[in-house]
């Protein structure tokens, strides 16, 4: 977890009532919340999505820093801070480049004194540890390449309105940044979680390791027909991620017979989740990403819902 911060900044306000904000100054991966904390944010989400949590902040400017190109990051985060009546400034890799020109650290410091809250989506994992620690404002995790804690967010809050407390997940694929920040989220939240992975495209051992300490280690195999045998959901995404394009042909022979297609799921009842983009043909088929299993499109609408809570928490005094 990243070490707490004051900010020599007021964030806003939030609206009459609202309780203090977690105690995370930082959202570098999913267990910088505790459990609890994370329930609240799910929480908050949920009443955010039906408007019936009214929360404003006032005057508040979000820096958005991009090195990746992203479709829903950027939206959900932009239309975000609109509806909560702040502004968010988009900083592109023509715009700052990370790390380049001057250390990351002196633009850290520099955006702490401007904006009141950043948003990176960045290649490494390194540079949004480095940010939270010299940024003097709180510092949220867009992507990087060992984590996408926000999706993992709007993950569970699609679990949350689709299914009880008793729910089993099959993650079938590439274990990468998405997959990793999804098992520590379940085994906060207590779901069952099965990874059915290449040998050679497994999750890091850290993260299954963290995910026991959290209180639920997925169990780990290399068939995806054993993973989704009982499971309620299966979870893909793509093999081949930006800045691998030189691995594509050598994936996607390792990912043979990983693809969720309509062979896989059939005799099951099995819904289908993807934090997109989708390459269809690929990792899923067309049938499956156009069938009513999906819960694709709730999972991202739920970005917009999740990051906005998590940014009242992490501003709320």
């Amino acid at each position: 977890m990243t070490d707490s911060k004051d900010p020599d900044t007021a964030a806003g306000e939030t609206s009459e009532g609202s309780p203090s904000g977690i105690s995370a100054t930082d959202f570098v991966d999913i267990d910088d919340l505790t459990p609890a904390e994370l329930q609240r944010v799910l929480d908050r989400a949920a009443a955010m999505k039906a408007s019936e949590d009214g929360s404003r902040l006032s005057d508040v400017t979000l820096g958005m820093l991009f090195e990746k190109p992203s479709t829903r990051t950027r939206v959900s985060f932009e239309t975000g801070m609109t509806q909560l009546g702040g502004h968010a400034m988009f900083l592109g890799p023509d715009d700052i480049q990370l790390g380049h020109g001057e250390p990351l650290r002196d633009t850290a410091r520099v955006l702490g004194r401007y904006v009141d809250i950043v948003m990176a989506r960045v290649f490494d994992h390194e540079d949004v540890v480095t940010l939270a620690e010299y940024a003097d404002c709180p510092v949220i995790n867009g992507l990087s390449d060992d984590a996408h804690p926000c999706q993992t967010l709007a993950d569970l809050l699609t679990l949350q309105e689709h299914f009880d407390d008793d729910v089993s997940v099959a993650w079938i694929g590439d274990g990468n940044n998405v997959g990793q920040s999804f098992v520590l989220g379940a085994a906060m939240a207590g779901i069952d979680v099965t990874v059915a992975t290449p040998a050679a495209y497994a999750m890091e051992d850290g993260v299954i390791e963290r995910a026991g300490e959290l209180g639920r280690a997925p169990t780990v195999t290399t068939d995806p027909e054993d993973a989704i045998a009982g499971a309620d959901v299966v979870y893909t995404d793509v093999w081949v991620s930006m800045g691998q394009e030189d691995e594509r042909e050598r994936k996607l022979a390792a990912f043979d017979g990983f693809q969720v297609n309509e062979e896989l799921l059939a005799g099951t009842d099995t819904k289908v989740m993807h934090c997109l983009p989708a390459h269809r043909g690929e990792e899923i088929t067309d049938a499956v990403m156009e069938s009513d299993r999906v819960l694709v499109w709730d999972q991202a609408e739920n970005r917009l819902h999740a990051q906005k809570a998590l940014i009242v928490e992490l501003l709320a005094e």
